[in-house]
């Protein structure tokens, strides 16, 4: 009896791990858009010196920060991006009360938070919330010894025709082991997500890094070289599943954790 207490205990205990290690984050995308120098100015201070030391107060453990490469004639000056990962969509939503409580955040960040409206310190904030693909179910911060100003952070996103198309290019990275060939060749990905909500859906996104542009340029040569891609991509099963592709080309900021 008493074997039989142990075994059943052993496997509640393996179950639990089984379960929380396969626990996937969330991840919130906030793009602010920017009109101005000026505004960018005010956006990043209160990024630095206000909000990313407020996240970790919170037990955010890692927040990137990021600003589109300079060759981008669309979106360089224009945008900022934040990249927040949550635990759960109870640390997600309990922020804002959070934050509201945090007397030095306030403090910090009272030149944006109580900016007029004849004066606003950005256009508009869109946000995208994610979830973890179960190939990569946390984030990593990737290790570059290249000065920030170098490294190139790519952002994509991938559009799908209907709901059950795009998971059958959601399926291709995780079933397909898409996720296992980026890492196979040095990708270094910071997250691969599926968003839940925002203004492209359905449509995943994924960061992936480089140490500078003439390397991500040579890894996608040996990308779509490889022979595992030609025999993924030419699988039946995974044709026709990406509507649109957009690609953000960034660079992090000194202050980005990632």
């Amino acid at each position: 009896m008493k074997l039989i207490r142990i075994v059943a205990t052993l496997l509640v205990v393996t179950f639990s791990l089984t379960l929380f290690a396969q626990k996937k984050e969330y991840y919130e995308i906030k793009i602010y858009s920017i009109d101005n120098a000026t505004q960018g100015e005010r956006v990043e201070e209160f990024l630095k010196s206000a909000y990313l030391p407020a996240l970790h107060r919170a037990g955010i453990r890692a927040v990137g920060v990021f600003k589109p490469v300079e060759s981008d004639t669309v979106y360089a000056g224009k945008r900022i991006y934040v990249l927040i990962p949550f635990k759960s969509l109870d640390q997600f939503s309990n922020l804002p009360a959070t934050l509201e409580k945090d007397q030095a955040f306030q403090s910090a960040g009272k030149a944006y938070i109580d900016a007029t409206y004849d004066n606003p310190p950005f256009a508009r904030v869109p946000s995208v919330l994610c979830k973890a693909f179960s190939g990569m179910t946390s984030l990593e911060v990737p290790k570059h010894s290249t000065p920030a100003a170098e490294r190139v952070y790519e952002l994509r996103s991938y559009e799908g025709y209907t709901e059950k198309i795009f998971q059958n290019k959601v399926k291709m990275f995780n079933a397909g082991d898409e996720v296992g060939l980026f890492k196979r060749l040095q990708f270094n990905a910071v997250f691969y997500s599926e968003v839940i909500a925002g203004s492209r859906m359905p449509n995943l996104m994924y960061m992936t890094t480089f140490s500078n542009m003439d390397s991500r340029n040579e890894h996608w040569k040996t990308f779509v070289a490889d022979p595992q891609w030609k025999t993924l991509s030419s699988m039946p099963e995974y044709q026709h599943n990406v509507s649109k592709i957009e690609i953000f080309l960034l660079h992090p900021t000194d202050y980005s954790d990632i």
